[in-house]
């Protein structure tokens, strides 16, 4: 045997046997095997999984002899295995701070529903019309269990959640992903219709006087026994884990609490009634003692909620509400005194207590009180922003954007408040090291930043100064600021200041281009660039990283800047910021946008104008990602923006035609119309020759002005504008008489326009002519990938109906068609084409497979787009896949066929669901009734087996 091989058999040979992981199937073999397994000290699997694994296999689908997949069988064996699962929350003593952390929605909703099975809650019985006070105490107790985590659910549902990485693309992993994601949208949606009832439930329960028992092992055990050898004993009042009074009123006060205060945020009200629930709480706590096994309750979190509740609240004791930093700040904000609020900020600079977050929200606020028109707001905005930018320095975080522009103008006011801050900010008896060096640094950086020597000499000769920065560091710095270039006059030469801060050779060049791209705060990055121009001439740093991209359009504006660091500091800019724009980091997308705006102002109109209409597109990211997904309309100054660029000619100003998609996009879908069919089109039509609407004659017959524009390609952002002018037109006409739908036929001409290709004759080698189709030409107004793009953006409702309505019946009019798509407004377009053979029908099949794909991505639950999905499957024969999204369209406008499916949805295809097996002699009422039952039964089945 070699060395090698006896090496690795001595270290296989000296590693611990780890024992086998017990099989979820054991616990079915062996009765007692589950409560030996809980009591080990760390059990493989843990009880979490177990719950999951028991609760997967009892709801496994079964699949009969003619291989057709049945529900989850109601037999013994998965009796067995929903009553382990129970069992094993129970050991965890239905702690549901436990449980949500380890459970999905979907499972914990099984769970929950089991235990009010077990329970002898009836199946479908509202709890708001249960009296607690009646039922055994367990079966109470699993009500508020369930209605409890209701509430939870809902409020944890509300808060944003980081998104995990996903790993390699598998596509088993990755459907069933989806499929818990809208299984848990799905039951999300049934919580919060019944929140009403949840909350109610748990107000009665505050009402009871008695104590409460939750299920263990032993009482589910019992009744899983025969009925007659339980001998009521899980009936009576003692069965079970005991829960006081005390420590369930103090859980349903703190979830009852945390629901008002999420409904708050549009009804402010309620915030009262979370006050009290919390503060009920508070006294809850102090009475049964935080150690209490049964109750457990986040104490940081409740005292967090209770300074909020008490800033958000108005109260009589005046007193209580300045106890905190939180009251006494919100107290200022809201009657003005912002002297006073310098000061708390100045005092919290030594504390730190202030969360940074809720610092710079307050600066927000402010900056935003000041773009209102209050100028008496700006020196505050800039008292402020020096006290959070010295915190962020003493913490070693990097000084923001707000401050070097609030510093632009520097003066001795500004460098005396300042130095001011920085002196109350350290305590020099009992600071650290580090902290005394990131204070010094910071004094430092800011001698070199400044122009005027007698503002550097305020600094350096400042007693701070002096105490932070030894001798030698002094010299230095005085021998910097000789050294430094004469002044350049800022009318000859751009951005000035950038000049001003000396190279230094201390740092080698591959470390600064590190830096570089690694960088997002401009003024960093203009630093960098200034030391590496100092020592060498002869590199273009903005080509260092492949990663920096800019569209052409820009590219060769800025590569034409005669001045090397100008255009190595205006191309990283614009690619930094475009991608943090890519990657949703808009903070910093923002912060660079508008550094380099600054620096384009003084040199270039027309790279400015381009700064401006990035720095616009941003703000339409920005608002449609945030306040714009829950639906809150954007602020008049972005849609005056919006309209702005929609209606700007300016020449020779480079265009991205992302941002023309993008700005007629926003008009549509924050409905815009009136702007869009009354404004602009007049506009369009008196000064521009694109938009003008003519018929001309050609060898393909008559042809609308969309074929025949003037100029050879005109600019994307007229095109757009009139595509745009067309929808909205057409949704403003719904519905309405025929006369009215002359735009209808418009965008039908359009459309159709773009879907048609042309046809060219070649004559081949051997002399015959044949016709050759070219799918990459297009006769219309922009190319069929291009209006795609363009669609992709739009998530107004009705807009994506009529589009998708025009596209369906462009496919219905092929004359090969067997099976129809059915869709909303379908008879406002016409009902034939003249130049058939020249539509691209192929291509329009593949649009409309897209765009009822997106559709549904924007709202699933939209039964009229489910009917197209269904008859593009069925219309390609796909039955299964068609029966699934029929189902699901008559699902979700019945109430899961709790309501009858409107007849626009299923017409007589299911007639033969409603034959009764009754005697036909009974009442018409009778057999309608028995009909509708059977109807119900025999969807629901189908339903669950597909969904």
């Amino acid at each position: 045997m070699s060395a090698e091989a006896a090496d690795r058999e001595a270290a296989t040979s000296s590693r611990p046997c780890t024992p086998p992981q017990t099989s979820w199937f054991e616990f079915l073999l062996e009765e007692a095997l589950l409560e030996t397994h809980l009591k080990k000290p760390c059990p493989d699997p843990p009880p979490v999984q177990l719950i999951v694994q028991f609760l997967e296999q009892a709801s496994k689908p079964s699949v009969n002899e003619q291989n057709q997949v049945q529900p989850p069988p109601d037999n013994k064996r998965n009796r067995i295995l929903k009553l382990l699962a129970l069992k094993v929350a129970a050991h965890l003593k239905w702690d549901l701070d436990v449980l949500e952390k380890s459970l999905s929605v979907p499972v914990l909703n099984m769970l929950l529903n089991e235990l009010l099975c077990i329970s002898k809650v009836p199946p479908g019985t509202k709890h708001v019309d249960v009296d607690l006070s009646s039922l055994p105490p367990t079966t109470a107790m699993a009500i508020l269990l369930y209605n409890r985590w209701a509430i939870r659910t809902i409020v944890q549902s509300s808060f944003p959640v980081k998104q995990v990485k996903p790993g390699p693309p598998q596509l088993s992993v990755m459907n069933q992903i989806q499929q818990e994601k809208e299984l848990t949208e799905n039951i999300l949606k049934v919580l919060k219709e019944q929140a009403a009832d949840s909350i109610l439930v748990l107000e009665a329960a505050l009402k009871l006087n008695k104590d409460l028992y939750v299920h263990t092992i032993r009482t589910l055990d019992l009744l899983a026994m025969e009925p007659g050898m339980v001998n009521g004993e899980t009936e009576s009042s003692t069965a079970g884990l005991k829960i006081s009074t005390e420590e369930m009123q103090c859980q349903v006060c703190y979830d009852l609490g945390a629901v008002y205060f999420q409904q708050g945020s549009t009804n402010a009200a309620v915030y009262e009634n979370a006050k009290e629930k919390f503060f009920r709480t508070k006294e809850l706590i102090s009475k049964i003692g935080s150690s209490s096994l049964h109750c457990t309750i986040d104490e940081k979190r409740l005292a967090g909620y209770c300074q909020a509740c008490g800033v958000l609240t108005s109260s009589s004791n005046s007193t209580s509400q300045q106890s905190t930093p939180y009251s006494q700040i919100h107290c200022c904000m809201r009657c003005g005194n912002y002297q006073e609020l310098v000061k708390i900020f100045l005092e919290d600079n030594l504390t730190l207590s202030l969360p940074v977050q809720f610092r710079q929200s307050v600066l927000r606020e402010l900056f935003q009180k000041a773009q209102q028109g209050n100028d008496a707001l700006d020196e505050i905005c800039f008292r402020i922003c020096t006290c959070n930018t010295v915190c962020d320095v003493m913490q070693g975080r990097a000084i923001g954007i707000q401050f070097n522009q609030l510093f632009l103008k520097p003066n001795k006011e500004k460098i005396d408040f300042l130095l001011e801050v920085c002196s109350r900010s350290i305590n020099l008896e009992h600071a650290s090291e580090s902290l005394k060096r990131k204070m010094a640094a910071f004094l430092k950086n800011m001698c070199l930043s400044l122009e005027d020597l007698q503002l550097v000499f305020m600094i350096s000769s400042h007693e701070l100064f002096i105490t932070l920065l030894k001798d030698d560091e002094r010299k230095l710095l005085i021998d910097q600021m000789r050294k430094r270039s004469p002044r350049i006059n800022l009318c000859t030469k751009p951005v000035t200041s950038f000049y001003d801060i000396p190279a230094s050779a201390s740092v080698n060049i591959g470390q600064l281009e590190h830096q570089l791209i690694l960088s997002v705060d401009p003024w960093r990055i203009r630093q960098i660039l200034i030391e590496l121009h100092g020592m060498t001439s002869e590199r273009q740093f903005w080509t260092i990283s492949s990663k920096w991209e800019v569209p052409n359009v820009y590219g060769s504006v800025i590569l034409g800047i005669k001045d090397n660091l100008t255009r190595d500091l205006v191309y990283i800019l614009m690619a930094k910021g475009l991608h943090c724009s890519a990657i949703k980091d808009f903070v910093h997308a923002k912060q660079l946008f508008a550094a380099c705006l600054e620096l384009v102002t003084e040199f270039s109109p027309k790279l400015r104008q381009v700064m401006l209409n990035e720095m616009l597109l941003l703000d339409i990211y920005t608002h449609e990602a945030g306040a714009g997904v829950s639906g809150e309309r954007p602020p008049s100054d972005l849609i005056s923006r919006v309209r702005g660029y929609l209606e700007m000619r300016v020449p020779d100003i480079p265009l991205r035609q992302v941002v023309a998609e993008e700005c007629v996009a926003f008009m549509l879908n924050w409905r815009e119309n009136e702007y869009l069919t009354m404004q602009v089109p007049l506009l369009l039509v008196q000064t521009n020759p694109y938009v003008k609407v003519m018929d001309v004659q050609t060898e393909r017959g008559k042809m609308p002005y969309y074929a025949s524009f003037l100029p050879p390609s005109p600019p994307k952002v007229l095109v757009l504008l009139k595509l745009g002018q067309l929808l909205a037109a057409t949704c403003k006409e719904l519905p309405g008489p025929k006369e009215s739908r002359r735009t209808a036929k418009d965008l039908w001409e359009v459309v159709v326009q773009i879907c048609s290709v042309s046809n060219q004759h070649k004559r081949g080698n051997d002399g015959r002519v044949s016709l050759i189709k070219h799918r990459e030409s297009t006769l219309g107004i922009m190319y069929r990938n291009e209006l795609l793009s363009f669609i992709k953006k739009l998530r107004e409702p009705l807009v994506l109906t009529t589009i998708l309505s025009l596209f369906v019946k462009l496919h219905n009019v092929r004359e090969d068609i067997v099976n129809d798509i059915a869709a909303e407004h379908i008879s406002i377009w016409p009902s034939t084409i003249p130049n058939l053979q020249s539509v691209d029908f192929e291509a329009v099949a593949v649009t409309v497979k897209e765009l009822v794909s997106y559709a549904l991505t924007i709202n699933s639950n939209n039964h009229f787009w489910l009917i197209i999905q269904a008859d593009i499957y069925f219309a390609t024969n796909q039955y299964s896949a068609a029966l699934h999204y029929y189902l699901q369209a008559g699902a979700v406008c019945s109430d899961f066929f709790n309501k009858m499916v409107p007849p626009d949805v299923y017409t007589d295809q299911i007639k033969a669901i409603g034959q009764t097996e009754l005697n036909a002699s009974n009442p018409e009422e009778v057999l309608q009734l028995a009909a509708q039952r059977r109807k119900k039964k025999f969807l629901q089945a189908m339903a669950k087996l597909y969904f």
